[in-house]
């Protein structure tokens, strides 16, 4: 498949920011944060289920009662996932949001296969189990529609995404479903060797105007409510908003994993330029 120019642009400035290291013989490894095959020790975090119990520093849970797992580098081949939230709330913004969408999710892949990796993409729909895009993954990312209505935390509760370990986990949403920020980024980290977590928005979601009375429509359910959109209803709207970022920036902290907030109607290159550069999630080539 031919690429968009834009992602045909990004593809030829970027890589995506994992650490590379030299080994005889071989080409393309990446040093990656799993608990597996150690090469070095790097540091410690919190025991996730799923962790192996010899990583588990017992001399630390003696003396803090918290367990605690060694984290060491280790070689890795760019085993990449790419989760692409396909509810109906990412077709907003005159599809500024839906396109944008389609040009990470295709931009990953293509930077993950130059790597010699194996980028699966799972289209978050109602489907159950929800199919990995192996083949053509990009073709299918292209014509991917957001109709959807299932949620993350409801497809991860459902068991219907089958996630692969020591993976780089990579999530594009825009997280405006109802959710525990801590408990949902625990569930996407486990396991992962890295979880990158992208949240985009339009302009108007992440900076809505006062416009006095309007019908609001939920796009997902079809519920209308009157509302007046007033100084005071968008400082309340902009206030949760903001609690809702600080809290996956902080359980992303919690969890070791990278954090960005996009705004679709900035573009593809200047979210790479910026954003996804300041997260260490793309380096310039």
């Amino acid at each position: 498949m031919k690429l968009d120019p834009e992602v045909q642009q990004a593809a030829s400035q970027y890589q995506l920011g994992l650490l590379r290291t030299p080994v005889a013989g071989r080409t393309g490894e990446l040093l990656g944060r799993g608990t597996g095959a150690s090469l070095e020790f790097q540091e410690y975090r919190e025991y996730l289920p799923g962790d192996d119990l010899r990583h588990v520093d017992w001399a630390a849970y003696a003396r803090s009662d918290a367990l605690m797992v060694r984290l060491y580098r280790e070689e890795i081949s760019p085993r990449t996932e790419i989760l692409v939230d396909a509810s109906r709330s990412m077709a907003t913004g005159e599809g500024t949001k839906a396109q944008l969408t389609r040009q990470l999710a295709t931009l990953f892949t293509h930077l993950s296969e130059q790597l010699g990796g194996r980028p699966r993409v799972f289209a978050l729909t109602d489907d159950r189990p929800v199919v990995a895009l192996d083949s053509d993954a990009t073709d299918h990312i292209a014509a991917l529609t957001f109709e959807s209505i299932a949620t993350l935390p409801e497809l991860l509760a459902d068991h219907a995404v089958p996630l692969r370990p020591q993976a780089v986990r990579i999530v594009i949403s825009d997280f405006l479903f109802p959710h525990d920020p801590d408990r949902l980024l625990r569930q996407l980290a486990a396991g992962a060797s890295s979880l990158w977590v992208v949240q985009l928005l339009t302009e108007w979601e992440a900076n809505p105007d006062e416009m006095g009375g309007r019908r609001i429509i939920d796009v997902e359910t079809g519920d209308q409510i009157d509302l007046l959109l007033n100084r005071k209803t968008v400082a309340a709207y902009k206030e949760r908003l903001s609690l809702l970022r600080q809290s996956l920036i902080q359980s992303c902290r919690r969890y070791h994993a990278r954090f960005a907030m996009l705004t679709a109607d900035r573009g593809l290159l200047a979210s790479c330029r910026d954003e996804l550069c300041a997260s260490e999630m793309l380096r310039q080539v």
